[in-house]
Protein backbone atom coordinates (compact mmCIF):
# COMPACT_ATOMS: atom_id res chain seq x y z
CA UNK A 1 0.00 0.00 0.00
CA UNK A 2 1.48 3.43 -0.95
CA UNK A 3 -0.13 6.52 1.28
CA UNK A 4 -1.12 9.61 -0.53
CA UNK A 5 0.10 12.80 1.45
CA UNK A 6 -3.77 13.15 2.48
CA UNK A 7 -3.91 9.61 4.27
CA UNK A 8 0.03 10.26 5.78
CA UNK A 9 -0.54 13.13 7.40
CA UNK A 10 -3.75 11.85 8.74
CA UNK A 11 -1.44 8.75 10.37
CA UNK A 12 1.01 10.71 11.24
CA UNK A 13 -1.40 13.26 13.16
CA UNK A 14 -1.78 11.05 16.28
CA UNK A 15 2.13 11.25 17.08
CA UNK A 16 1.67 15.39 17.61
CA UNK A 17 0.15 14.75 21.41
CA UNK A 18 1.63 11.73 21.72
CA UNK A 19 4.87 11.74 21.05
CA UNK A 20 4.68 15.68 21.80
CA UNK A 21 4.48 14.30 25.72
CA UNK A 22 7.71 12.84 26.14
CA UNK A 23 9.08 15.75 26.93
CA UNK A 24 6.82 17.24 29.24
CA UNK A 25 6.88 14.13 30.87
CA UNK A 26 11.18 13.53 30.90
CA UNK A 27 12.03 16.88 30.60
CA UNK A 28 9.90 19.40 32.51
CA UNK A 29 8.43 16.82 34.83
CA UNK A 30 11.25 16.40 36.93
CA UNK A 31 11.89 19.81 37.53
CA UNK A 32 8.21 21.20 38.22
CA UNK A 33 8.11 18.32 41.01
CA UNK A 34 11.27 18.96 42.23
CA UNK A 35 11.39 22.70 42.75
CA UNK A 36 7.47 23.72 42.35
CA UNK A 37 6.02 20.48 44.19
CA UNK A 38 9.05 19.67 46.54
CA UNK A 39 9.69 15.99 45.98
CA UNK A 40 13.58 15.12 45.85
CA UNK A 41 15.20 14.00 42.54
CA UNK A 42 15.67 10.69 43.70
CA UNK A 43 11.98 9.95 44.42
CA UNK A 44 11.10 11.22 41.25
CA UNK A 45 14.21 9.00 39.50
CA UNK A 46 12.90 5.87 42.03
CA UNK A 47 9.29 6.55 40.98
CA UNK A 48 10.33 6.24 36.76
CA UNK A 49 12.49 3.18 37.41
CA UNK A 50 9.63 1.65 39.27
CA UNK A 51 7.29 2.18 36.47
CA UNK A 52 9.25 0.13 33.94
CA UNK A 53 8.47 -3.06 35.88
CA UNK A 54 4.68 -2.53 35.37
CA UNK A 55 5.93 -1.92 31.59
CA UNK A 56 7.66 -5.39 31.46
CA UNK A 57 3.72 -6.36 32.06
CA UNK A 58 1.91 -4.58 30.18
CA UNK A 59 4.11 -4.09 27.03
CA UNK A 60 3.70 -7.32 25.72
CA UNK A 61 0.46 -7.90 26.46
CA UNK A 62 -0.71 -5.32 24.89
CA UNK A 63 1.17 -6.43 21.66
CA UNK A 64 -0.58 -9.55 22.03
CA UNK A 65 -3.93 -8.55 22.61
CA UNK A 66 -3.61 -6.20 19.79
CA UNK A 67 -2.17 -9.30 17.08
CA UNK A 68 -4.81 -11.51 18.20
CA UNK A 69 -8.50 -9.89 18.95
CA UNK A 70 -10.12 -8.82 15.37
CA UNK A 71 -12.98 -6.80 15.62
CA UNK A 72 -15.14 -4.32 13.11
CA UNK A 73 -12.67 -2.04 13.02
CA UNK A 74 -9.49 -4.12 12.82
CA UNK A 75 -6.71 -5.09 15.03
CA UNK A 76 -5.37 -2.01 16.13
CA UNK A 77 -7.42 1.21 15.42
CA UNK A 78 -9.58 0.21 18.24
CA UNK A 79 -7.15 0.31 21.23
CA UNK A 80 -6.23 4.14 20.01
CA UNK A 81 -9.92 4.89 20.83
CA UNK A 82 -10.27 2.59 23.59
CA UNK A 83 -6.58 4.22 25.72
CA UNK A 84 -7.52 7.82 24.36
CA UNK A 85 -9.79 8.75 27.53
CA UNK A 86 -6.80 7.54 29.88
CA UNK A 87 -3.99 9.41 28.93
CA UNK A 88 -6.79 12.34 28.69
CA UNK A 89 -7.25 12.43 32.21
CA UNK A 90 -4.04 11.04 33.20
CA UNK A 91 -1.78 13.44 31.70
CA UNK A 92 -4.36 16.51 33.17
CA UNK A 93 -4.23 14.99 37.03
CA UNK A 94 -0.28 14.39 36.44
CA UNK A 95 0.35 17.74 34.93
CA UNK A 96 -2.20 19.80 36.95
CA UNK A 97 -1.81 18.27 40.39
CA UNK A 98 -3.67 19.59 43.11
CA UNK A 99 -1.30 17.35 45.30
CA UNK A 100 2.06 17.29 45.83
CA UNK A 101 2.56 13.54 47.22
CA UNK A 102 4.68 11.17 45.57
CA UNK A 103 1.46 8.85 45.93
CA UNK A 104 -0.52 10.84 43.56
CA UNK A 105 2.32 11.60 41.47
CA UNK A 106 2.99 7.45 40.88
CA UNK A 107 -0.72 6.79 40.32
CA UNK A 108 -1.13 8.85 37.64
CA UNK A 109 2.46 8.41 36.35
CA UNK A 110 1.69 4.59 35.88
CA UNK A 111 -1.68 5.30 34.32
CA UNK A 112 -0.77 7.52 31.93
CA UNK A 113 1.86 4.78 31.11
CA UNK A 114 -1.16 1.97 30.40
CA UNK A 115 -2.96 4.48 28.63
CA UNK A 116 0.41 5.50 26.51
CA UNK A 117 1.07 1.46 26.34
CA UNK A 118 -2.43 0.72 24.98
CA UNK A 119 -2.16 3.71 22.04
CA UNK A 120 1.27 3.63 20.96
CA UNK A 121 1.70 -0.22 20.71
CA UNK A 122 -0.75 -0.87 18.20
CA UNK A 123 0.09 2.54 16.66
CA UNK A 124 3.01 1.46 16.27
CA UNK A 125 2.61 -1.79 14.82
CA UNK A 126 -0.40 -0.03 12.14
CA UNK A 127 2.31 1.73 10.99
CA UNK A 128 4.70 -0.74 10.09
CA UNK A 129 2.04 -3.36 8.33
CA UNK A 130 0.78 0.32 6.24
CA UNK A 131 3.02 -1.09 3.47
CA UNK A 132 5.44 -3.73 2.71
CA UNK A 133 7.78 -1.48 0.64
CA UNK A 134 10.95 -0.79 1.90
CA UNK A 135 11.40 3.02 1.37
CA UNK A 136 7.54 3.45 1.81
CA UNK A 137 7.89 2.10 5.54
CA UNK A 138 10.77 4.73 5.80
CA UNK A 139 8.33 7.19 4.30
CA UNK A 140 5.62 6.01 6.81
CA UNK A 141 7.97 6.44 9.81
CA UNK A 142 9.64 9.66 8.80
CA UNK A 143 5.85 11.53 8.44
CA UNK A 144 5.26 10.09 11.82
CA UNK A 145 8.37 11.46 13.47
CA UNK A 146 8.57 14.35 12.14
CA UNK A 147 4.53 15.01 13.16
CA UNK A 148 5.85 14.15 16.61
CA UNK A 149 8.73 16.09 16.73
CA UNK A 150 6.27 19.12 15.81
CA UNK A 151 4.43 18.14 18.78
CA UNK A 152 7.43 18.13 21.04
CA UNK A 153 7.90 21.96 19.73
CA UNK A 154 4.58 22.75 19.97
CA UNK A 155 4.99 21.62 23.67
CA UNK A 156 7.86 23.09 24.36
CA UNK A 157 6.78 26.52 23.42
CA UNK A 158 3.12 26.19 25.32
CA UNK A 159 5.66 25.59 28.32
CA UNK A 160 7.65 28.29 27.59
CA UNK A 161 4.47 30.73 27.28
CA UNK A 162 3.77 30.14 31.38
CA UNK A 163 4.26 32.48 33.51
CA UNK A 164 5.26 29.98 35.86
CA UNK A 165 6.58 26.13 35.59
CA UNK A 166 2.67 25.34 36.56
CA UNK A 167 1.06 27.04 33.66
CA UNK A 168 3.36 26.09 31.48
CA UNK A 169 2.79 22.39 32.84
CA UNK A 170 -1.17 23.10 32.47
CA UNK A 171 -0.52 24.56 29.08
CA UNK A 172 1.37 21.40 27.79
CA UNK A 173 -1.40 19.16 28.88
CA UNK A 174 -4.30 21.10 27.01
CA UNK A 175 -2.18 20.71 23.84
CA UNK A 176 -2.67 16.70 24.66
CA UNK A 177 -6.60 16.76 26.12
CA UNK A 178 -7.82 18.95 22.83
CA UNK A 179 -4.93 17.75 20.57
CA UNK A 180 -5.61 13.91 20.91
CA UNK A 181 -9.22 13.45 20.20
CA UNK A 182 -9.54 15.71 17.15
CA UNK A 183 -6.40 14.04 15.50
CA UNK A 184 -7.44 10.02 16.47
CA UNK A 185 -10.41 10.98 14.62
CA UNK A 186 -9.36 11.69 11.44
CA UNK A 187 -6.85 9.42 11.51
CA UNK A 188 -9.34 6.36 12.00
CA UNK A 189 -11.57 8.01 9.47
CA UNK A 190 -8.81 8.49 6.73
CA UNK A 191 -6.44 5.55 7.29
CA UNK A 192 -7.56 2.28 6.75
CA UNK A 193 -5.57 -1.05 8.62
CA UNK A 194 -4.16 -2.81 5.88
CA UNK A 195 -5.11 -7.09 4.94
CA UNK A 196 -3.97 -9.42 7.89
CA UNK A 197 -1.22 -11.91 6.43
CA UNK A 198 -1.72 -14.14 8.93
CA UNK A 199 -2.10 -17.93 7.73
CA UNK A 200 -2.28 -19.58 11.30
CA UNK A 201 -1.64 -18.43 15.19
CA UNK A 202 2.30 -19.37 16.64
CA UNK A 203 2.75 -19.97 20.12
CA UNK A 204 3.25 -17.04 21.95
CA UNK A 205 6.33 -18.58 23.17
CA UNK A 206 7.66 -19.19 19.91
CA UNK A 207 8.43 -15.56 19.28
CA UNK A 208 11.06 -16.00 21.71
CA UNK A 209 12.63 -18.71 19.92
CA UNK A 210 12.41 -16.56 16.78
CA UNK A 211 14.37 -13.80 19.16
CA UNK A 212 17.28 -16.25 19.96
CA UNK A 213 17.31 -17.85 16.83
CA UNK A 214 17.53 -14.61 14.68
CA UNK A 215 20.46 -12.54 15.75
CA UNK A 216 19.61 -9.29 14.42
CA UNK A 217 16.43 -8.71 16.47
CA UNK A 218 18.58 -8.65 19.95
CA UNK A 219 21.02 -6.91 17.73
CA UNK A 220 18.60 -4.00 16.99
CA UNK A 221 17.05 -3.84 20.11
CA UNK A 222 20.16 -3.62 22.31
CA UNK A 223 21.54 -0.75 19.69
CA UNK A 224 18.13 0.93 20.36
CA UNK A 225 18.18 0.34 24.09
CA UNK A 226 21.58 1.96 24.15
CA UNK A 227 21.08 5.12 21.59
CA UNK A 228 17.67 5.54 23.67
CA UNK A 229 19.57 5.84 26.66
CA UNK A 230 21.90 8.58 25.28
CA UNK A 231 18.83 10.31 24.12
CA UNK A 232 17.24 10.21 27.15
CA UNK A 233 20.43 11.33 29.31
CA UNK A 234 20.48 14.79 28.26
CA UNK A 235 16.88 14.96 27.82
CA UNK A 236 16.32 14.81 31.22
CA UNK A 237 19.00 16.93 32.75
CA UNK A 238 18.46 19.98 29.71
CA UNK A 239 16.84 22.58 32.35
CA UNK A 240 19.26 21.58 34.74
CA UNK A 241 22.35 21.97 32.16
CA UNK A 242 20.80 25.17 30.76
CA UNK A 243 20.12 26.56 34.07
CA UNK A 244 23.23 25.72 36.26
CA UNK A 245 25.86 25.22 33.78
CA UNK A 246 24.94 27.86 30.81
CA UNK A 247 23.13 29.83 33.75
CA UNK A 248 20.51 30.81 31.33
CA UNK A 249 17.48 29.39 32.29
CA UNK A 250 14.98 31.78 30.48
CA UNK A 251 16.73 30.07 27.33
CA UNK A 252 15.22 26.47 28.15
CA UNK A 253 12.30 26.52 25.93
CA UNK A 254 13.91 28.49 23.07
CA UNK A 255 16.61 25.90 22.80
CA UNK A 256 14.11 23.28 22.69
CA UNK A 257 12.14 24.43 19.61
CA UNK A 258 15.98 25.18 17.92
CA UNK A 259 16.93 21.58 18.59
CA UNK A 260 13.23 19.76 17.66
CA UNK A 261 12.78 22.34 14.20
CA UNK A 262 15.91 21.11 13.22
CA UNK A 263 15.17 17.71 13.62
CA UNK A 264 11.41 18.29 11.49
CA UNK A 265 13.43 20.25 8.76
CA UNK A 266 15.69 17.32 8.53
CA UNK A 267 13.20 15.11 7.58
CA UNK A 268 13.26 15.84 3.92
CA UNK A 269 17.00 14.83 4.13
CA UNK A 270 16.94 11.34 5.42
CA UNK A 271 13.57 10.91 2.85
CA UNK A 272 15.97 11.12 0.27
CA UNK A 273 18.75 9.18 1.62
CA UNK A 274 16.56 5.91 2.28
CA UNK A 275 16.23 5.65 -2.04
CA UNK A 276 20.05 5.51 -2.40
CA UNK A 277 21.45 3.96 0.72
CA UNK A 278 21.00 1.21 3.74
CA UNK A 279 18.78 2.37 6.74
CA UNK A 280 21.25 1.24 8.93
CA UNK A 281 24.34 2.98 7.78
CA UNK A 282 22.04 6.54 7.34
CA UNK A 283 21.59 5.48 11.02
CA UNK A 284 25.12 5.10 11.76
CA UNK A 285 26.26 7.89 10.30
CA UNK A 286 23.63 10.32 12.34
CA UNK A 287 24.72 8.71 15.15
CA UNK A 288 28.60 9.83 14.83
CA UNK A 289 27.74 12.93 13.18
CA UNK A 290 25.57 14.10 16.43
CA UNK A 291 28.38 12.57 18.85
CA UNK A 292 30.78 14.78 17.14
CA UNK A 293 28.83 17.64 17.19
CA UNK A 294 27.71 17.09 20.99
CA UNK A 295 31.11 16.62 22.51
CA UNK A 296 31.57 20.16 21.50
CA UNK A 297 29.02 20.97 24.92
CA UNK A 298 31.94 20.06 27.20
CA UNK A 299 33.45 23.02 25.81
CA UNK A 300 30.44 25.53 27.31
CA UNK A 301 30.00 27.38 30.39
CA UNK A 302 28.49 30.12 31.47
CA UNK A 303 26.90 32.76 28.95
CA UNK A 304 27.51 30.33 25.55
CA UNK A 305 23.78 30.37 24.86
CA UNK A 306 24.65 31.19 21.23
CA UNK A 307 27.18 28.31 20.93
CA UNK A 308 24.71 25.82 22.51
CA UNK A 309 22.00 27.57 20.43
CA UNK A 310 24.70 26.36 17.19
CA UNK A 311 24.84 22.56 18.62
CA UNK A 312 21.64 22.16 19.59
CA UNK A 313 20.51 23.01 15.29
CA UNK A 314 23.56 20.80 14.47
CA UNK A 315 22.35 18.15 16.48
CA UNK A 316 18.74 18.62 16.16
CA UNK A 317 19.24 17.40 12.64
CA UNK A 318 20.34 14.07 13.13
CA UNK A 319 17.06 13.70 15.19
CA UNK A 320 14.72 12.70 12.40
CA UNK A 321 17.15 9.31 11.44
CA UNK A 322 17.46 8.71 14.97
CA UNK A 323 13.42 8.08 15.77
CA UNK A 324 12.46 6.69 12.43
CA UNK A 325 14.98 4.53 10.59
CA UNK A 326 15.40 2.43 13.99
CA UNK A 327 11.44 1.38 13.74
CA UNK A 328 11.21 0.98 10.19
CA UNK A 329 14.23 -1.79 10.15
CA UNK A 330 12.17 -3.51 12.65
CA UNK A 331 9.26 -3.42 10.60
CA UNK A 332 11.68 -5.14 8.11
CA UNK A 333 12.48 -7.50 10.68
CA UNK A 334 9.21 -8.31 11.39
CA UNK A 335 9.02 -10.10 7.59
CA UNK A 336 11.24 -12.82 8.22
CA UNK A 337 8.92 -13.72 11.40
CA UNK A 338 6.31 -13.52 9.40
CA UNK A 339 7.49 -15.27 6.71
CA UNK A 340 8.66 -18.50 8.83
CA UNK A 341 5.70 -18.71 11.83
CA UNK A 342 3.03 -17.73 9.27
CA UNK A 343 1.30 -14.99 11.69
CA UNK A 344 2.25 -11.47 11.00
CA UNK A 345 2.61 -10.69 14.88
CA UNK A 346 3.80 -6.47 14.40
CA UNK A 347 2.08 -5.84 17.94
CA UNK A 348 4.12 -8.24 19.92
CA UNK A 349 7.65 -7.55 18.19
CA UNK A 350 6.70 -3.67 18.65
CA UNK A 351 5.33 -4.24 22.50
CA UNK A 352 9.19 -5.01 22.91
CA UNK A 353 10.02 -2.22 20.93
CA UNK A 354 7.67 0.32 23.26
CA UNK A 355 9.15 -1.49 26.40
CA UNK A 356 12.78 -0.62 25.03
CA UNK A 357 11.93 2.31 24.43
CA UNK A 358 10.58 3.73 27.86
CA UNK A 359 12.87 1.50 29.80
CA UNK A 360 16.04 3.56 27.83
CA UNK A 361 13.87 6.77 28.71
CA UNK A 362 13.13 5.87 32.16
CA UNK A 363 16.25 3.78 33.03
CA UNK A 364 18.44 6.85 32.01
CA UNK A 365 16.01 9.13 32.90
CA UNK A 366 15.78 7.79 36.74
CA UNK A 367 19.33 6.93 37.10
CA UNK A 368 20.43 10.71 35.71
CA UNK A 369 18.32 11.96 38.81
CA UNK A 370 19.28 9.42 41.47
CA UNK A 371 23.20 10.15 40.31
CA UNK A 372 22.93 13.94 39.95
CA UNK A 373 21.24 13.80 43.31
CA UNK A 374 22.94 11.38 45.31
CA UNK A 375 26.79 10.65 43.71
CA UNK A 376 27.40 14.17 42.14
CA UNK A 377 25.63 16.65 44.90
CA UNK A 378 23.92 18.50 42.91
CA UNK A 379 20.87 20.40 44.37
CA UNK A 380 18.00 20.77 42.05
CA UNK A 381 16.94 23.85 43.90
CA UNK A 382 20.04 25.80 45.14
CA UNK A 383 23.56 26.89 44.77
CA UNK A 384 26.16 24.43 43.37
CA UNK A 385 29.62 24.26 43.41
CA UNK A 386 31.78 23.69 40.31
CA UNK A 387 33.05 20.01 40.95
CA UNK A 388 28.86 19.29 41.16
CA UNK A 389 28.32 21.47 38.05
CA UNK A 390 31.09 20.22 36.41
CA UNK A 391 29.61 16.42 37.30
CA UNK A 392 26.25 17.63 35.46
CA UNK A 393 28.07 18.89 32.06
CA UNK A 394 30.22 15.04 31.70
CA UNK A 395 26.50 13.43 32.85
CA UNK A 396 24.79 15.52 30.13
CA UNK A 397 27.16 15.30 27.31
CA UNK A 398 29.93 12.49 27.63
CA UNK A 399 27.90 9.82 28.81
CA UNK A 400 25.60 9.83 25.63
CA UNK A 401 27.94 9.77 23.69
CA UNK A 402 29.78 6.56 24.87
CA UNK A 403 25.98 5.19 24.59
CA UNK A 404 25.96 6.27 21.08
CA UNK A 405 29.49 4.97 19.98
CA UNK A 406 28.52 1.75 21.39
CA UNK A 407 24.59 1.42 19.10
CA UNK A 408 27.09 2.37 15.96
CA UNK A 409 29.16 -0.82 16.75
CA UNK A 410 26.04 -3.25 16.65
CA UNK A 411 24.79 -1.87 14.01
CA UNK A 412 26.97 -0.48 11.27
CA UNK A 413 27.25 -4.20 9.88
CA UNK A 414 23.77 -4.82 10.09
CA UNK A 415 22.90 -6.83 7.13
CA UNK A 416 19.03 -6.66 5.89
CA UNK A 417 19.33 -5.76 2.38
CA UNK A 418 16.12 -4.17 0.22
CA UNK A 419 16.37 -7.36 -1.94
CA UNK A 420 16.43 -9.52 0.93
CA UNK A 421 13.00 -7.87 2.39
CA UNK A 422 11.65 -7.83 -1.10
CA UNK A 423 12.03 -11.45 -1.30
CA UNK A 424 10.62 -11.68 1.88
CA UNK A 425 7.27 -9.73 1.35
CA UNK A 426 6.69 -11.49 -1.77
CA UNK A 427 7.32 -14.84 -0.11
CA UNK A 428 4.11 -13.57 2.77
CA UNK A 429 1.64 -12.00 0.17
CA UNK A 430 1.91 -14.67 -2.21
CA UNK A 431 1.14 -17.55 0.61
CA UNK A 432 -2.14 -19.28 1.17
CA UNK A 433 -4.05 -19.69 4.42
Amino acid sequence: MTLSRRQLAAFAMPALPLTGMYFPVFVFLGPFYAQTMGLSLTAIGTVFLLIRLFDAISDPAMGWISDRVETAWGRRRIWMVAGMPLVMLAVWKLFVPTSAGIGPFSLWLLLLTAGWTMMLTPYFAWAAELSGDYEERSRIAIWRDATGLLGTILAAVLFGLGATQGIGMQNAALMVVVGLPVSVVLCLWLVPEPKNHSRKRAPVLALFGVMRGEPRFSRLLLAYLFNGAANALPASLFLFFVSARLQSEDWGPALLILYFGAGVLAALLWSWLIRKYAKNRIWCSAMVYACAVFACTLLLGPGDVVAFAVICVLSGAALGADLSLPSAILADLVDIDTAQSGEQRTGAFFALWSLVTKASLAIAGGAAFIILEQGIGFDADGINSEEAIFGLALLYALAPIILKLIAVGLMWNFDLSREEQARLRAQIETAQP
